[in-house]
Parts: structure tokens; sequence; C-alpha cells
């Protein structure tokens, strides 16, 4: 009646091992490290970079703990933070000699110390939030002026589209920073110009003023557009940032305004700082422009004269210069989606890019207008752009065409994750980064883990004189709960926050209140004369209805915390659904497998350890 078949047992010890193999690597912790990547696809980190990092740290006298080279970055491990930072700004200091141009990403970053024989078995550490385990914090710079610059730059293709439209000539259209000036012959002209102007772009301001022989009509942005156009930008930022780092993979980032300019991110959890650091700090901001193909420009391009007028001169990645117009034909706010392929043709990688119906329309007016001439396509990174390639218009191009060059499956992977997830509204400069503790305190953690341990400890206490051996037999169940529980966050790489300590110490009590259902049910059985055996397998089974109906409505509460919670509520919700899920494993399928090892193959059981069982006030009272 009351045994388990073998193939139960074998299930339950495989669990069990199971989950002590994913729940190991959390008890090793953490070493402070600092993480050297690549900033540039000419660049590699290999053996001769190891070397200078050794070189550099003997040189200042620190010693490693550790120095490890896999996937492409070098990863130093230290005693201490203070050592850490040393060592980050002495490596630092020996392999980017010049800061405004690194070829080095030099980062801090926090490794585990598990052995990498777990390492090797897909077994990590589960993720600690920021207020438990801290993570990397980066202070961004929005640059204000250069998203005033862009959008000036726009509304003055926006009034040279308009005059051409309404075929209206004009002396020239010059943009310096965000002042636009138009030049006209007659002031008949310039009236026409400034009322079609002042109809279709209300963000301007004119002023006219005479030019010599003509006349000047000078447009700024008005200056409540101004702080429209900065809020716009910050905002815009933001939801790149947070789409970059969902690329990433990140759990629970924290992304916030700080000021008029700034925008704080906290990256708990974060494995990789290095490549977090490298996409965060990147402004990938697509551009397309025509080639100049005057006489002038050759010659620019060859060194031996001056850039023309209306045009700048970029390089591509062999060295070879390209003059391009100023006038900017498509940029990456027209972009809906980029993704990595090789071409079916050269099998060269590849990223093929959508625009939307906007984009679509710009690109087909342009390459019908401009056959057989060249396009550009710029790739803005850090303040300096670069000519990715400049093909020839070969047919009229529509809202799907594709970059292909001198790029390697790495280049175009990491291209189209950064066009993907949105071109920036303006520049941004990572002005302060540093490896922060828990935010609430080292006392708020000890807090935290020893609610915990001391709710562990006085639930099974009183278990066990309330209920004696099966009281124990539902703390082992218990603490077999706790063990699944973190095992399933590990397998997961959930991020545990304080909030998720809170879900955790709640799931131990809810765990042990199914064991309590059980127990007093195996009392209510005793108490109706039922024998030992018959009250075990009664009341395992009627229990088994409450518990499952107690733990779905509970079970549904925490699902909708979880789809409409954000935050510490959602990293709650986690923790208490997992920790239903692992109760139910563990309160009822493991304790009756103990129960059955330890009462089922007696036959003449004639009483069980169980507490008092109140018969009744005229029968007195039966401990058994």
């Amino acid at each position: 009646m009351n045994r388990y078949p073998a193939w139960k047992y074998v299930l339950i010890v495989v669990v069990l091992l199971i989950a002590a193999l994913y729940t190991l690597p959390n008890f090793f912790g953490e070493a402070p490290a600092v993480q050297i990547s690549s900033s540039k696809s000419a660049v590699k980190v290999d053996t001769t970079t190891l070397a200078r990092v050794e070189q550099a740290l003997k040189d200042v006298g620190l010693r490693a703990n550790a120095i490890t080279l896999e996937a492409g970055s070098i990863k130093v491990r230290f005693d201490s933070t203070d050592t850490q930072l040393k060592a980050k700004d002495a490596i630092q200091k020996a392999l980017t000699p010049d800061p405004a141009d690194p070829a080095y990403v030099v980062a801090l970053n926090l490794l585990s110390r598990s052995p990498a024989w777990l390492t090797s078995l897909n077994a990590n550490p589960m993720y600690l939030g920021l207020d438990l385990r801290g993570g990397v914090h980066f202070m961004l710079q929005v640059d204000m002026q250069a998203a005033l610059s862009k959008r000036a730059e726009s509304l003055a293709g926006d009034i040279r589209l308009s005059l051409r439209e309404k075929n209206i000539r004009h002396g020239g259209i010059a943009r310096n920073d965000q002042v636009i000036d138009i030049r006209f012959r007659d002031t008949a002209t310039l009236e026409q110009a400034k009322n079609l102007i002042q109809e279709q772009i209300p963000d301007l301001q004119l002023a006219e003023a005479p030019d010599g022989a003509e006349f000047k009509l000078t447009a700024r942005i008005k200056p409540e557009a101004t702080r429209r156009i900065q809020d716009q930008a910050l905002k815009q930022n933001m939801v790149t940032l947070h789409n970059r780092i969902n690329e990433l993979g990140v759990a629970e980032p924290v992304i916030q305004q700080q000021g008029i300019d700034r925008i704080v991110v906290q990256l708990p959890g974060v494995q990789d700082t290095a490549k977090a650091k490298d996409i965060l700090g990147r402004t990938a901001t697509m551009e397309m422009r025509l080639v100049e193909d005057s006489a002038e420009a050759r010659a620019a391009e060859n060194g031996s004269g001056p850039v023309p007028f209306g045009a700048e001169r970029f390089f591509e990645r062999n060295g070879q210069a390209v003059i391009v117009k100023k006038q900017v034909i498509l940029t990456g706010e027209n972009l809906t989606d980029a993704q990595p392929g090789f071409d079916s043709q050269s099998q060269q990688p590849k990223v093929d890019l959508t625009v939307d119906a906007k984009g679509g329309r710009i690109m087909r007016d342009t390459s019908r207008e401009n056959l057989k001439k060249r396009m550009a396509i710029l790739l803005f990174e850090k303040g300096k752009g670069e000519v990715l390639t400049a093909p020839v218009i070969q047919g009229e191009l529509g809202n799907r065409f594709q970059i292909s060059g001198s790029m390697s499956v790495a280049e175009a992977s990491d291209l189209a994750l950064l066009l993907r997830a949105g071109s920036l509204a303006a520049p941004m400069e990572i002005i302060e980064e540093r490896t922060i503790g828990p935010t609430l305190g080292a006392e708020n953690i000890s807090k935290g883990f020893n609610s915990v341990s001391w709710g562990f400890a006085v639930i099974v206490a009183f278990m066990a004189v309330y209920y004696m051996l099966f009281g124990l037999i539902s703390g082992i169940a218990l603490a077999v709960n706790l063990l699944l529980l973190v095992a399933v966050l590990s397998m997961l790489q959930a991020t545990l926050t304080l909030p998720g300590m809170a879900a955790m110490a709640l799931a131990l009590g809810m765990a042990i209140d199914s064991n309590v259902l059980i127990n007093e049910r195996i009392r209510e059985e005793l108490r109706g004369g039922a024998s030992p055996q018959a009250a075990i397998h009664t009341g395992y089974e009627r229990a088994w209805a409450t518990i499952l109906d107690s733990n779905i409505s509970t079970l549904i509460a925490g699902l909708a915390l979880l789809a409409f919670g954000s935050g510490p509520v959602r990293g709650f919700a986690v923790v208490h659904c997992i920790g239903i899920l692992t109760s139910m494993f563990s309160a009822v399928f493991f304790s009756r497998g103990l129960v059955n090892l330890w009462y089922g193959r007696q036959k003449k059981l004639k009483t069980v350890s169980i507490g008092t069982v109140w018969r009744g006030p005229a029968e007195g009272a039966l401990a058994k």
C-alpha cells in the first residue's frame, strides 16, 4: 500500500543530484577581475596581448590570482577590489596610451570562483541584483549640442525639399551648427520662402537681413522646440540603451535619467562587462550620403587638393579617402531591421537592412535620380565616421538593401546588433564607470540571508516538536525544496534581489503548509480508527487535492504579478512561482517517498511517530 516502485526512488535521487550540482556554484563566491577586449576589428586579443598585460602588472608590483585568455578576451582575477582598481589603471595605461583612440576595452568585472569542471557542465551561479551583489555602474553624458545640430541638418534638408517642390529658387542653403542660412536674389522670393517655411516648419524662427547684393533668411530652432528636441533625444537614447541591453541578455537592468543630459545605467549580474561597455559606449549611427564626383573631389581624394565646399572627407577601412556630400539622404532612424548574413555570390559577410516607408520612398527617389553614381554608407562611432562601403547605384532601390564590404562575421553581427537596436538621437560618452557594492549595505544583505536561514531553522524545530518523526521528514522535504529552488534559479540564470529573497522566505512557509495539511489529515484518519498504514495512504491521497487547489490559486496570483509587474515586483514573482512548483514536488512526492521508505515495509505497523493524536475527552488522549 505505502510502497514506491524503484523507478520513483531513482527519479528522486537523480533530481537531488542534479539540484545539488547546479546549486554548488553559488557557494564559491566571486572574485574581482579586470577584463580586456578588443575595441577595433583590426586589433586582436592574443598571447602577445596577454604578455603585455603580465608585464604591465609586473611593472607596478601587482600579482594576479589567475590570468586566462578565452573567447577573444583576457580575464585577470585578483584578491581584492583595491588591487583590481590599481591593476585596471596599470593595464589601461599600458594598452591604451591614447585615450581618445583606444584599441582595447579595459573594464571591471566580477567572475565566479567556480571550478572549471562545474563550468564545463554549464553549472553557473544565479545572478544577484545590485541590492545583493552589486554590479557595474555607468554614467553617460548625452551630447545635446550634437542632437540640436543633427536636427538642424534634418530641417535644412526639409527646407531644401520644400523649396524644390514649390519651385522657389534660392542662392544656396548652408548650416552652421544650429543656424540655417538661405540666400535669395530678391525680397519677393524671400517672402515667398519665408511664408512657406513658417507654414510647414513651425519649429523655426526666421530673421531676414541683406547680404551684399543678395538677401539672407536666417532660421534658428525656437527655444521651446530646443527643449523638446533635447527631451526627445534623452528619451530616445534611453530606449535605445534598453534595446541594446536586451540584445546583450542582461537581467533587470536599471536605466534612469539624471539631470537634463545624463543617463545612469546599472547592470546587475552582467558576466561580460567589457562587451557591455563596448556596446553602450558606441554611438553607432548610420548615414547614407552621395559621393561627390567632381574633379575637385577626385583631387581631394588623392590628397592633391582641398575638400570642395559642401563636402567632407572620410576614409574606408583600407585607408582610401572618400569625399561625400554633407547632405544626409538617410539615417538609422529610418531603419526597422538589420540582420547579418552572407552574400550569395561572393560568400562574404553582409548586413541586410530594411527601412520604413519614408526611407523606402527617399531611397527610390534618390537612386532613380542618381543612377550610376556612388552612394556612401557611413557608420559613426565615438564621434568618428567611417565609410563601410561606397557602391555604385546600379538600379532603383527600395525598402530592402544590403551593406557588404571588408567585414568579418563578428563585425557583421555586431553591426547588425547596433543598428537593429536603434540609432542614438545624440552621441553619448561614458564619463563614469565603477563596480558598486550592494545598495542597501552589507547589514541588509546579512539580514536577508538570515531571514531565510532562521526562518528555515525555526520551522524545522517547530515541526520536529509538534509532529515528531513526520515533522523531521517535513523538515528534510523543506530543505529539498530550498535546494530545488536555488538550483532552478541557477539553471535559469535568474537575478535574485532582496524582494526575491522575501519570496524565498515566503515559499518556505507555503511549502511547510502542505506538509501540515498532510500530517493533520493523517492524524484525522488515526482519530477515526484507521490503521497506521491506511491513515498514511489516505492522508496523502486526500490532502493532495487541497494542496493542488491552494497552490494553483496562489500560482495564478504569482503569474499576474509576473505579467503586469516590473522591476522588483517581477523578481519577487519569479521566485514565488518557482517556489510553488518546487514545493509541490518536495512536500508531496519527496516526503511521501521518505515516509514509504521508513514505514512502508512494516507489515504489522501499530503506531506512527506523528505527535499527539487527540481522540476526544471521553476516551482521553493517546500519544503515538
